[in-house]
């Protein structure tokens, strides 16, 4: 079977698709990338609003081999791009009094919030609002504040007709990476995630070819997908990791105990391998910050997590000062937009060996992927 995918692969050609080798249905140990594989986070949300046409298009053009669809679920079953099913902070639906009554407050993964929630909207009524910048504060974002109300909010199929009309014009094969978020949430109202995920993979030509890399924070749906979706040449799986103390909340459900921090442990990445070819801590897990703001000494979880044939991420990188490790902000302000800055922290986690990275700006990751040297 690995050969098969390796002869379909070569096909193929390109960065994105030359990452899918080496899948397989039992043990499985991904081929590492000869450069870092540069992942679109929301698209290119430092530069305009998350998940919107707009976003993905620049980060596209900015040289991304990947965009993110956060997948969350409509009243109707429709599965569409939003990175919380709470819309209140990243749309206009404050502003429509027609939706005045549906602001409620739920619990979701445990946490208590109050908005306005996807699953309480049927797609043609989320079709009316409009996408927004999230991050507010003095110039913060300004770029991205400036497409307010422009882009409304995509289904996962208008995605992949995007996708591939964008891999057509430009002539490489780009990638798509979701996130099944809230899984056990969604379950558990009657509006599971999984299922519809498939279904869409099973119906578009365009999810047949193109690389997939499925991510979530809980197991359970990654095992579930892994026994659906492993013998699939162009599908990976990607394990998310969240702060060390907390729980996935399949886990949480369950009454189990296991912690994220478990998770990265040499013996919680070889359990990882054995349904997924990628694990994603977010950045500071991986060289966390020492008492005086500074990047401090690199963690052993990706040489762990490659010796258990696992290819490693992170998450994110963003390009304002008050997002970067001390050694790489200037005194441009909190808010200001620091690209040299957030270059040369990129650089510095690329050799700590990483594989992939997320970031809200593609150009920068890009100009970090493909000058690894300051000039």
């Amino acid at each position: 079977m690995k050969l098969a995918r390796r002869s379909i692969l070569a096909a193929t050609g390109g960065m994105a698709a030359a990452l899918l080798t080496g899948l397989g249905t039992g043990a499985r140990a991904a081929v590492r990338p000869v450069k870092p594989v540069l992942l679109g986070h929301r698209g290119a949300c430092a530069l305009r609003p998350e998940h919107s046409l707009g976003s993905y298009a620049k980060a596209i053009a900015d040289g991304a081999d990947y965009i993110e669809p956060d997948l969350v679920v409509t009243k109707d079953g429709v599965l569409v791009a939003r990175h919380e099913n709470n819309i209140a902070e990243t749309t206009d639906v404050a502003d429509h009094a027609e939706f005045a009554a549906r602001r409620t407050t739920k619990v979701v993964d445990g946490v208590s919030q109050t908005g306005w929630f996807t699953e309480d909207f049927t797609l043609d009524e989320l079709r009316t609002l409009r996408c927004k910048e999230r991050m507010t504060g003095d110039g913060l974002r300004v770029e991205s504040h400036s497409y307010d109300g422009v882009f409304r909010i995509l289904t996962l199929a208008e995605i992949a007709d995007f996708l591939a009309a964008e891999s057509a014009a430009r002539g490489r094969n780009v990638g798509l990476i979701p996130e099944i978020k809230h899984s056990t949430y969604f379950a558990g109202i009657g509006l599971p995630m999984e299922e519809r995920f498939v279904r869409e993979l099973n119906a578009s030509k365009v999810f047949a070819t193109a690389p997939i890399i499925v991510q979530s924070f809980e197991i359970a749906n990654l095992k579930a997908l892994h026994a659906i979706l492993g013998d699939r040449p162009n599908v990976q799986l990607m394990q998310l990791i969240d702060d060390d103390g907390l729980r996935p909340a399949d886990v949480v459900k369950a009454g189990g105990t296991t912690t994220y921090a478990q998770m990265m442990s040499a013996d919680g990445l070889t359990a990882i391998a054995a349904y997924a070819d990628w694990v994603a801590p977010w950045t500071r897990q991986l060289i966390p910050l020492g008492a005086d703001g500074k990047l401090g000494e690199e963690k052993p979880v990706i040489a762990d997590a490659h010796r258990a044939g696992l290819l490693v991420g992170c998450y994110t990188f963003r390009p304002e000062n008050q997002f970067l490790a001390a050694d790489f902000r200037n005194d441009a302000g909190a808010n200001a937009r620091n690209a040299d800055g957030s270059v040369a922290e990129i650089r510095r986690y690329i050799a700590a060996g990483l594989d992939g990275f997320f970031t809200d700006d593609p150009a920068l990751g890009r100009r970090a992927v493909d000058q690894p040297e300051a000039a």
